[in-house]
């Protein structure tokens, strides 16, 4: 991997795509998953690199709320975070630009598995909203010394056309949104269901949808005390959102209780994405607060008959989810026909 020259900016086109970027962001009511998307993409073609990604932060700027990628592995969604960890996380914490022109000379560099593609050079971009940072913008290329210094200022240039309605979408986000897990607050269920409802009749879909409950939850706060019983709820959110497609919505529904919808998903599909989040559970111990903690959890799974009402298809997941809890929790038990 031999160094190279990064490539010249032409200025109309670094215009034109802020100017492109600046439009779409403000034509529509983006939500915060588009417009995080049409910023990475505006990082890709402004500085023809191979990749680029964005995170923004929930409201006490510790944990990731979202995140979107472009470029290479742009299928996969940004989903760790941690303040002053990597090269993300010292901008965060220092609010400063990071360029590094050979990752493998920087000592704030972790390398993440599974990342699905290499990289030799980055720079990195806070993101700030009334004097604090709100997120960082992540630029990165194969080959080493590609980013320039004329390169930090447009890539300071392309976080300031960003950040307003980035801004506008994450408080939108954060209002709606339980602060201490990142799902939708429990008064988005409905909504959610019924939107999802509509749009199956619309295009003759499926719907179904997962509900979880953690096993014994009240031993954690019991045994270790409320903190680590929030930070278990948190990690639980995590993981579930790791284990369903990016269009499935996690709402919490309270405590410890939490609904996953499957937008035009059928029963099989939903049924197995219930048993990756149990057998995942079951299987890999939480680590939280120097504690390794195997928190189990319980589903139930109910595929909307196309008539029924939200209140109805909700009951159904309840009652198969009870049934789990009575025959010993820790499974799946799929909810009899409307």
């Amino acid at each position: 991997m031999s160094p190279r020259p990064p490539p010249a900016r032409r200025p109309e086109h670094a215009l034109r795509v802020l100017v492109e970027l600046t439009r779409a962001l403000t034509e529509a009511q983006v939500g915060l998953e588009t417009a995080l998307r049409l910023v990475t993409d505006a990082g890709v073609a402004l500085f023809a690199c191979d990749h680029a990604s964005v995170r923004v932060l929930d409201d006490r700027g510790e944990h990731l709320l979202s995140g979107a990628r472009s470029g290479a592995s742009a299928h996969a969604i940004p989903s760790s975070f941690r303040r002053g960890l990597g090269v993300a996380g010292w901008v965060i914490e220092h609010g400063d630009v990071a360029r590094v022109d050979d990752i493998a000379t920087d000592p704030r560099f972790v390398q993440v598995p599974g990342q699905g593609f290499d990289i030799g050079s980055l720079l990195c971009v806070p993101l700030f909203s009334s004097g604090g940072v709100i997120g960082c913008l992540s630029l990165t290329a194969t080959v080493r010394g590609y980013f320039s210094a004329d390169d930090e200022i447009l890539g300071r240039l392309l976080a300031n056309c960003a950040v307003p309605p980035l801004e506008r979408a994450r408080l939108q986000r954060l209002a709606i949104t339980d602060a201490l897990t990142g799902a939708l607050r429990q008064n988005q269920l409905r909504p959610v269901l019924e939107g999802a409802m509509q749009a199956a009749r619309a295009h003759g879909g499926t719907l179904s949808i997962v509900a979880l409950d953690l096993d014994h939850f009240k031993r954690v706060n019991d045994d270790f005390g409320h903190l680590v019983g929030d930070e278990v709820l948190r990690v639980f959110a995590r993981r579930v959102r790791e284990q369903v497609r990016a269009e499935d919505i996690v709402v919490r529904r309270g405590g410890e209780e939490f609904v996953v919808v499957l937008p035009a998903c059928d029963l099989d599909v939903a049924i197995a994405a219930a048993e990756r989040i149990r057998g995942h559970l079951a299987t890999v111990p939480m680590e939280v607060e120097g504690l390794s903690i195997l928190q189990r959890v319980s589903a139930g799974v109910a595929r909307w008959d196309g008539k029924e009402s939200a209140a109805s298809l909700e009951r159904r997941a309840d009652d198969a989810l009870y049934a789990a809890k009575r025959a010993g929790r820790d499974r799946v038990v799929v909810a009899d026909a409307a």
